[in-house]
């Protein structure tokens, strides 16, 4: 049975990507600064492991403890992340350390441990945003993170071919989670901190093709398929998952 390790598994888009990979007989290592009883309600194929992804020590242990548990580690998805949103002028250096040690160094240290750990023919999968193509205002510090997931996916699925390791990326647009909800509670964000379903109704209407925002599991259904042999011979792209608001 394949076995996955998801940072960042407990809610939100990590949450329906660990729901996704359970459903479809893969077992699922969910990894997570606190343990909110998901796994234990996902069932047999899933158990969670504490871990800061900041830190390469604790992607070190997921992995042991995965190749413990089922012999294997096919799947490195590395999803644990954060937005906000701050101007330029008032990015001080515990919110750019906390943005680019989670977003950025999170997943180089998971990706670093993937390349090490996984079994034959593994994939890397690394949740990003369409934020890692495109600048927007009072939004460097993240942009800037979410860039940098796309150099590591482009360069590392060059570096790991040869071993046949494959390494993706997803690219989400707004997915509404609590995370999102309360991000949007910022004043510098998009929204102004303000009547948050309006704005987001607004930006599906005017910016998304389909005139809708993707939901988690569309997402968690993305990153499964790149994790499967059906995409094969796709790696080092980052794909969007964004109703068509980006067209590329």
């Amino acid at each position: 049975m394949k076995t996955a390790i998801i940072t960042g598994g407990t809610k939100g888009i990590g949450e329906a990507i660990a729901r996704a990979f359970v459903e479809a007989g893969r077992r699922v290592v969910i990894g997570a600064r606190k343990d909110n009883g998901l796994a234990k309600k996902l069932g047999s194929r899933a158990r969670f492991i504490t871990m800061d992804v900041r830190f390469e020590d604790a992607h070190i242990e997921a992995a042991k403890v995965a190749r413990r548990w089922s012999g294997r580690l096919d799947v490195y998805i590395n999803c644990a992340g954060f937005s906000g949103w701050k101007p330029i002028a008032q990015a001080d250096e515990d919110f750019v350390d906390e943005m680019l040690d989670t977003n950025l160094k999170g997943a180089i240290w998971g990706c670093k441990t993937a390349a090490k750990y996984l079994s034959k023919g593994g994939t890397i999968v690394n949740v990003s945003s369409l934020a890692g193509k495109r600048g927007s205002a009072n939004n460097s510090i993240y942009c800037v993170s979410k860039f940098g997931v796309t150099g590591l996916t482009q360069s590392l699925a060059k570096e790991l071919g040869p071993k046949g390791i494959r390494v993706n990326a997803v690219c989400p647009v707004y997915v509404q989670t609590a995370s999102l909800a309360q991000a949007l509670k910022d004043e510098n964000s998009p929204s102004h901190g303000k009547d948050i379903k309006s704005y987001l109704k607004k930006f599906a209407s005017e910016q998304s093709a389909l005139k809708r925002l993707p939901k988690a599991d569309e997402v968690a259904k993305a990153c499964l398929f790149l994790a499967s042999d059906q995409a094969s011979a796709i790696t080092g792209q980052s794909i969007n998952v964004d109703c068509g608001v980006l067209p590329q």
